[in-house]
């Protein structure tokens, strides 16, 4: 869910660039920082982004600001000649200087200096531009999103292939568990009521009765299921990843009970190696919108 757009342009004396970040997370989170005087961008951009995403932060951050050369100034002449008028009788009389052009121009309001906020049209053509700024930062986004899920689409469909041999691997092992926990209670028997006749016989039972307990076939069909489901979310595309992260807690759900059943150690090691590739299936997820 990583991904970044970047957008700027010039216009009505005005520059802005605008970029847009994302990074994972499990709900959609939508960060804006823009100018002051725009009030109505925030709102366009989580609008934007909703439309646009289900899952990840995204950060927003929109800079603008007017050239210099286009920003109008103006002298207030009405003022500036109401306080010489006002200062004569005071500089006649010799009580004060006669001022002098750069003081009377740095007194407030004799230099009239347009603001963007004060013209309402221009602040809405510009407010249109930076929507339109904001769109196209977006898009670069979901791009880079799309580029990245095409690559992880791969990576995945390999993993889900490892979960498959594994889960193929564990069946074999598991056909053996039974004759493995005969074998093991019948030398447990002689070792403790010698070689009697129906040791034989004692220890099938035994075994018949805790390879029950031990069957893994259950769990194995459950994880067959599992990576039908995957498989298919995959291939239908759209917004998929929570629902894998569903499929995915499912799945080391079934690893665990499988471990926790094993009666050999190559059954084991299989679903430790089984517990491991669903991790890195998991972390994978993570990207996943």
């Amino acid at each position: 869910m990583t991904g970044f757009g970047r957008a700027e342009g010039a216009s009505g004396g005005w520059s802005w660039v605008v970029e847009a970040r994302s990074v994972n997370g499990r709900s959609l989170e939508v960060r804006f920082r823009g100018p002051a005087g725009f009030d109505t961008l925030e709102r366009l951009t989580r609008e934007a982004a909703q439309a646009r995403f289900q899952r990840g932060q995204v950060s927003v951050s929109v800079a603008a600001r007017r050239l210099e050369a286009a920003t109008p100034v103006s002298i207030n002449r009405d003022l500036a000649r109401t306080l010489l008028d006002l200062g004569e009788p005071w500089i006649q009389e010799g009580r004060v200087l006669r001022p002098t052009l750069d003081g009377l121009l740095s007194l407030r309001g004799v230099i009239d200096v347009g603001s963007a906020e004060a013209d309402a049209e221009a602040l809405g053509e510009m407010a249109s531009l930076l929507a339109l700024a904001v769109t196209e930062a977006l898009d670069g986004v979901k791009a880079a999103r799309l580029e990245e899920g095409a690559q992880l689409g791969a990576v995945l469909l390999r993993l889900l292939d490892e979960i498959e041999a594994l889960v193929g691997r564990s069946r074999d092992l598991a056909s053996e568990q039974t004759e493995a926990i005969r074998g093991r209670f019948q030398r447990r028997l002689s070792e403790l009521a010698g070689d009697g006749p129906d040791i034989a016989e004692r220890a099938f039972l035994e075994a018949a009765a805790l390879a029950v307990k031990a069957d893994v076939r259950e769990e194995l069909d459950r994880l067959e299921g599992h990576l039908v489901s995957a498989r298919t979310l995959l291939a239908e595309g759209g917004a998929a990843g929570r629902r894998l992260e569903f499929l995915t807690q499912e799945f080391m759900r079934e690893a665990n009970t499988l471990c926790s059943k094993a009666a050999v150690a190559d059954l084991t090691r299989t679903g430790l190696d089984l517990k491991a590739t669903i991790d890195q299936f998991r972390e994978q997820i993570q990207n996943v919108e």
